[in-house]
């Protein structure tokens, strides 16, 4: 390929890639849904099965999309299009990274509103005006909150903002000067949650509710939630982790940068389950409570401890901080296809998106009150997007990745980018041909039809 050089521009330094790519995977899942599926299914037990499907799925597709965006220099579509046509394939590959960016337009459509949520609970903690209150009240306050359109389009509107202001700003200047500071300063929350955490007394039991190996509860429908939360939670088959892959310098070894960015993706949602459980466990609560675990449970557990208002906040600023990571990185694959594509600025580019999906996030918050009869295959707009995406569209994604890294591209193209001894190439190769096809299809078909 003639084009080295991504017109985007380029990462400063490997470790700004990692942090880049880990802000795009540590969302919201990582800080309470990993802990819960954790301790609902077996614990340590869990935990291992999840790493082996991380090892043996994730890091493999992962690599994969790293090469191809770093070979080409190029946005999704353009990439994979363009790969293809140097393996004497068909430029129509490129439709994978079309229904990638189109997961994460739809995806950041329902984020938006969900980020907003959390903005709001940084208030709510901060003012106090969560102190002391019981779990019915905690409950009629969500429930307010959802009800009330207006405070929803605000908070949505400040989360849209606040994320496409850094996407405009571009690789350097926006999404790598953020990654700095937000980066360090979610690890460094993270680890004074943690500090207070085994100061409530429920540590010990919180421990336990992880890290237990119960191998009896460690079923096949547990092995199958594994293997999906595994791959999504790297933020695959959406074309983020090919577009930052564009921007990532060419001496950097792609293996260890890829197991790096596994790594810390792990290591702080482990340690989230950490910080969270023995507050719920100090306080006699359900830990799982499922969604109602962020916004109904821990209002609840913070507003009845020593320090609570301030640890409580400091817990809402962490999932902030984690959900506008990975929401800048569902908007820069097509904002790069729209610089890249139609030569529009930045900036332009940016905004033009950016009210798309805000309009389409007015949709979603409106799931909750005055579009609550609106349905489709009888969920909501925003049940709806997040199930086509996540159930659907990502999963698919992967398949085809893997398969086109796999089948399509030629061997010495991606020996060439990954640079691997020839073993471990070669197994890398099965995981793209066989493993990871068969794995994903496997799970996508059981998300489609689940185990009852």
């Amino acid at each position: 390929m003639k084009n080295k050089t991504s017109i985007q521009g380029s990462w400063a330094s490997r470790w700004i890639f990692i942090l880049a790519a880990t802000g795009s995977a540590v969302g919201l899942g990582n800080i309470w849904k990993f802990p819960y599926i954790t301790g609902e299914n077996g614990g340590g037990a869990f935990v291992l099965v999840y790493l082996a499907c991380i090892l043996l799925v994730g890091i493999p597709i992962m690599m994969a999309e790293v090469f191809i965006g770093r070979r080409a220099r190029k946005n999704p579509i353009n990439a994979l299009s363009d790969l293809a046509e140097e393996s004497e394939g068909t430029r129509k590959w490129g439709i994978i990274g079309v229904m990638g960016m189109l997961s994460g337009v739809l995806i950041f459509s329902f984020y938006s509103v969900v980020g907003g949520w959390v903005l709001h609970y940084i208030i709510a903690m901060l003012t106090g005006d969560m102190a002391n209150v019981t779990s019915d009240q905690a409950g009629d306050a969500f429930g307010a909150l959802l009800a009330n359109p207006m405070t929803l389009l605000g908070w949505h509107t400040l989360f849209s903002i606040m994320t496409i202001v850094v996407v405009a700003a571009g690789i350097n200047k926006g999404i790598e000067t953020a990654t700095r500071i937000m980066m360090p300063a979610l690890f460094v929350l993270l680890i004074v949650l943690l500090g207070y955490a085994m100061t409530t007394g429920g540590f010990a039991q919180g421990w336990d509710f992880m890290f237990h190996f119960d191998f009896g509860q460690l079923t096949w429908n547990a092995a199958l939630i594994a293997l999906g939360h595994s791959f999504f939670t790297l933020s695959l088959g959406m074309g983020t982790i090919m577009a930052y892959g564009s921007y990532m310098t060419k001496n950097a070894s792609i293996g260890k940068t890829v197991l790096t960015i596994g790594a810390l993706d792990t290591v702080v949602a482990l340690v989230a389950g950490l910080a969270i459980f023995p507050v719920i466990f100090a306080n006699g609560m359900d830990p799982a409570a499922g969604p109602g675990l962020m916004f109904i449970s821990l209002p609840v557990a913070f507003g009845q401890m020593p320090f609570g208002q301030l640890f409580g906040t400091l817990f809402f600023v962490l999932v902030g901080v984690a959900a506008w990571t990975s929401a800048i990185s569902l908007l820069e694959p097509t904002v790069a296809f729209l610089v890249e594509r139609f030569k529009m600025k930045r900036i332009t580019a940016s905004i033009g998106l950016g009210l798309v999906v805000w309009a389409l996030g007015i949709a979603c918050l409106g799931s909750f009150n005055f579009m609550s009869d609106v349905t489709f295959f009888g969920k909501n707009t925003f049940d709806f997007l997040d199930y086509i995406t996540a159930n659907i569209m990502l999963p698919l994604g992967g398949i085809l990745i893997a398969l086109f890294a796999g089948w399509v591209v030629k061997d010495k193209f991606a020996q060439d980018e990954l640079n691997l001894s020839s073993t471990v190439f070669k197994l890398w190769n099965v995981s793209m041909k066989f493993t990871a096809p068969v794995a994903i299809a496997i799970v996508l078909y059981f998300l489609i039809n689940p185990l009852q």
